[in-house]
């Protein structure tokens, strides 16, 4: 029997209490009959082990975004943990859309340039698109991505598996990831942090890509060699990319990225801390309420996948 004792930690987030309590919860600090932990920290690991380690008793902790790269071996402790994965799908899918349009239409160069300059445009109309991840956001931007009848390719892990209803691209494993690549003309990264994604994105892929394609990261940073991408975007190997994540955060104001014309940054805007508090509200009341009657949680996290 679940009693409905749930810890807000570390900090005390007024919507997020209202949430716990719109759920039947009830906000209390760690004691030995607390059983629910709603962790709302990313930066502090190492503060959540600790807590973990005094209080074997929990046995469900929410984290707080959709990636949990940041938790590592911590996620093999044996409770479970829910992601924020699918909550912030919408803003996220449209930032990426943003920046694949803002690229298209050369949007960098113009808000720059102090004459008429030159003529240029691409569409995504009917265009080759790679969308490298499978999850939420995907299945999102697929969705962004119908009227503009992109022919769109999806590459996951597990491509057998469940995509957006009614979509007409193709699902595919990350086998054919250079294959893939090759054709694309806008490649979107969407896609966890994992030992597999890690720098996927070196100077290898991008002697891949088209000479005209666009590159948009709104997954994590680490997805790119940021070097390679400098090297890329000078030589000319890919025409733009866009990113609202690198490495560091925030990038240091004498980075060689700022100073890369055919490159767009954003400072991780494509979900802001009002939208992550109203979304993340939202997951908080589906999982607490589910959590108390003892029914399936939303975002379980595959501790063996890394998401």
């Amino acid at each position: 029997m679940k009693n409905n004792l749930v810890a807000l930690e570390p900090r005390q987030f007024p919507e997020y209490a209202q949430a716990i309590a719109d759920s039947g919860g009830q906000v209390a600090a760690i004691t030995a009959s607390t059983q629910a932990l709603i962790w709302t920290d990313y930066s502090s690991p190492e503060a959540l082990q600790a807590i973990l380690i005094a209080n074997p008793q929990l046995e469900w902790v929410q984290l707080p975004f959709a990636g949990v790269d940041a938790f590592g071996e911590i996620l093999k402790s044996p409770i479970i943990f829910t992601s924020a994965k699918r909550s912030y799908s919408e803003p996220v899918a449209e930032h990426a859309l943003a920046l694949c349009l803002s690229l298209a239409r050369i949007i960098p160069e113009r808000v720059r340039t102090k004459n008429w300059g030159r003529q240029f445009a691409d569409s995504l109309y009917d265009e080759d698109v790679l969308i490298v991840g499978g999850g939420g956001i995907a299945e999102e931007l697929a969705s962004l991505l119908t009227p503009f009848r992109s022919k769109i390719t999806v590459l996951r892990n597990r491509p057998n598996e469940p995509f957006l209803e009614g979509f007409t691209g193709r699902v595919v494993s990350f086998d054919h990831f250079d294959h893939e690549l090759a054709k694309a003309k806008f490649v979107i990264l969407a896609c966890a942090l994992t030992e597999t994604t890690r720098f996927l994105f070196d100077a290898r892929a991008f002697g891949l890509m088209r000479k005209d394609s666009y590159l948009v990261n709104i997954a994590r940073g680490e997805v790119v060699n940021q070097e390679d991408l400098v090297q890329a975007l000078k030589s000319g190997s890919i025409a733009a990319a866009a990113t609202d994540v690198t490495y560091p955060e925030p990038l240091p104001a004498d980075h060689e990225m700022w100073r890369l014309d055919n490159l767009l940054i954003t400072p991780h805007t494509a979900d802001t801390k009002e939208i992550v508090t109203r979304l993340f509200s939202d997951r908080l009341r589906v999982n607490v309420a589910a959590w108390l009657a003892e029914k399936p949680l939303v975002g379980v996290v595959d501790a063996e996948l890394g998401y």
